[in-house]
């Protein structure tokens, strides 16, 4: 069936249940990240293929919202499909919603299937259309008889995260929740974002593209800890260790009857940007309703001091793989053929030789030139460029292993870096160390310190449009709050940063139609001293990568960032120089030899 045909048909539908207006949403029930294809709705209605979007549909209109990484895209695939390019002017809002209002009647109905909807966003619905007296009816899903070859519920084998590897048992963070529930007097812990869940029972899977994690929601009370995921998919011995652990494992579906039946009264704590609105519905209606972050999530965000051994030792092998994978690109530049698809599978088998390397966290960004200058660019056969020893590329990729997640972007030259490109790659890497080297106060928030980051660009009238830095996993998401430096798009700007959190620090530089530049590194939270003003923190760089010497222009540097630099390359030589052959040896002392001022 064409797109055409299924608007049709879907406005026929509208018509008979008395919808006025359809509402479809890139999301799934856990309003997660990257979205399981049984749920990836528009992307099979539409064709649009993007991860970010918002289809309304009327019996004259469909519109598609989307954001500027995508404009582009979304013309090519929704050109002769009926459906309009909607340009979002803020990227993450819901924008539509103004339009729905504008152009519904008094009386009219919007309709949407609210286990695809957050309960966050049906306030900001129901606020914004109460004013117009129009309808809302968060119970219609009109796709999934029209969806007639949907693929599967995610069913991958579920298995364990070794102790070895979380430094907690499950029976130890599950006594910790109710110590932590006892404390903030909750009676029941909803969860429902995956990464918690997976978390708490040491539990992973492979349901969620780049993320190791499993549908399932979970339900913990002072005497009784509930694990809703599909049966079948815990194998016997798992079960039985679950079940020894005090955890019952229920259907998937069920998660719905049992929150309604929660003892009135109760207190529930939920975390509503997570909870889908037709469970937040079905919470019993005595029930008093905490929303706030997750004790999960408040435990995961500091890593423990095995999570931290791993964490190293695992940046050390990313480490090597990437710099088996940059010294393998200069001998071969210009020799073989390589394009910015082929460049991102060849170092993901660089990756795949490690020592418990699970897979890619994140599809990998291989911008080369101008595509470099496109944020969130992904290359496609039809934008794939081929590499040629010249121009700038840039690389930003991750790894999931078993000790940690990855998150690192390098800006190198292909050749003949010109003095604005060395000039941009040294402005955005001051930042870069800037950010590192700052000292703070406990109680420091992300964004009070996100101006160091930015001053050596903005001393110059240079900016960049995306947060500076996120929060990151523990083989869980590459993307993880709440702890975050400059947006919440990934995290909580309220939250203060600890000891044991891990951050990105990657400011940028980017000149539409020309190159990208973005230096990115993960950073710990350290103790640093006390004094008279109080305790103060610190940064410590967990990535190991060399930063290409030949786009550095030493004399925009100050004296400490020179000094951080030489001290960088040297920690990288030392901790990867062990674990490679000896032609990547000597290929690394040249990338990380000392750098000398240039005399004035």
């Amino acid at each position: 069936m064409t797109t055409e045909g299924k608007l049709s048909e879907l406005r026929s539908k509208m018509s008979v249940a008395g919808i006025d207006c359809y509402l479809i949403t890139i999301t799934d029930p856990h309003m997660g990240e990257y979205v399981p294809a049984h749920w990836r709705i528009i992307e099979w209605f539409s064709g649009f293929t993007g991860s970010a979007g918002t289809l309304v549909i009327t019996k004259d209109f469909a519109g598609l919202w989307t954001d500027s990484r995508y404009f582009l895209q979304a013309e090519n695939q929704l050109t002769g499909t009926g459906i309009s390019l909607v340009k979002l002017k803020i990227p993450h809002t819901p924008e539509y919603i103004s339009w729905i209002v504008d152009n519904l009647s008094t009386g009219n109905t919007l309709g949407y299937d609210g286990e695809l909807v957050s309960i966050v966003l049906t306030n900001k619905i129901t606020n914004a259309l109460e004013k117009r007296n129009i309808q809302i009816d968060t119970s219609v899903d009109l796709i999934s008889d029209m969806w007639t070859d949907r693929p599967g519920f995610p069913v991958s084998p579920v298995f364990e995260h070794k102790k070895k590897f979380a430094g907690l048992s499950r029976t130890e963070k599950i006594s910790r929740i109710r110590s932590e529930m006892e404390k903030e007097e909750i009676d029941y812990q909803l969860l429902t974002a995956l990464d918690d869940i997976a978390f708490t029972f040491n539990l992973r899977a492979s349901d969620v593209s780049y993320s190791p994690l499993l549908l399932s929601h979970a339900l913990i009370s002072k005497d009784a800890c509930k694990l809703f995921v599909n049966s079948g998919r815990i194998d016997t011995q798992l079960s039985e260790d679950l079940e020894g652990d005090g955890v019952e494992v229920i259907d998937y579906k069920m998660i719905y009857s049992y929150v309604a039946r929660i003892p009135d009264p109760s207190v529930l704590s939920l975390s509503p940007g997570a909870v889908n609105t037709r469970l937040f519905h079905a919470i019993t209606p005595g029930c008093r309703i905490e929303e706030r972050i997750s004790i999960p999530t408040r435990m995961k965000s500091v890593k423990g001091p095995v999570e931290l051994w791993h964490i190293d030792e695992t940046m050390v092998k990313d480490g090597v793989a990437l710099s088996r994978f940059f010294c393998w690109l200069e001998e071969n530049i210009g020799r073989i053929r390589i394009t910015e698809m082929s460049l991102a599978d060849r170092l993901e088998k660089f990756r795949e030789e490690q020592t418990g390397f699970f897979g890619p966290s994140f599809a990998t960004i291989a911008g080369y030139r101008e595509n470099g200058a496109i944020v969130h660019y992904k290359a496609s056969s039809d934008t794939d460029k081929v590499l040629e020893p010249d121009g700038i590329l840039l690389l930003d990729s991750g790894g999931q292993y078993f000790g940690g997640t990855t998150d690192i972007t390098r800006t190198i030259s292909l050749g003949n870096p010109s003095a604005r490109e060395r000039k941009d790659f040294t402005l955005a890497l001051k930042g870069t160390i800037q950010l590192a080297m700052t000292k703070f106060p406990v109680g420091t928030r992300g964004y009070q310190i996100e101006a160091f980051a930015r001053r050596p660009l903005w001393n110059h009238g240079m900016n960049y449009g995306h947060g500076t830095g996120h929060g990151v996993g523990y083989f869980l998401n590459v993307h993880e709050g709440p702890q975050t430096i400059g947006s919440a798009a990934s995290g909580n700007q309220d939250v203060a940063l600890e000891p044991g959190m891990i951050l990105s620090d990657e400011p940028a530089f980017y000149r539409e139609g020309q190159y990208g530049i973005r230096t990115e590194n993960l950073l710990v939270v350290e103790p640093d001293r006390e004094t008279d003003s109080g305790v103060f923190l610190k940064f410590r760089t967990l990535s190991l990568c060399y930063l290409d010497n030949k786009l550095i222009d030493p004399s925009l540097f100050l004296s400490e960032e020179l000094q951080w630099v030489n001290d960088y390359h040297q920690h990288v030589f030392e901790k990867l120089s062990p674990h490679l052959d000896p032609a990547t040896i000597n290929w690394l002392k040249e990338k990380t030899k000392l750098i000398k001022v240039l005399k004035q």
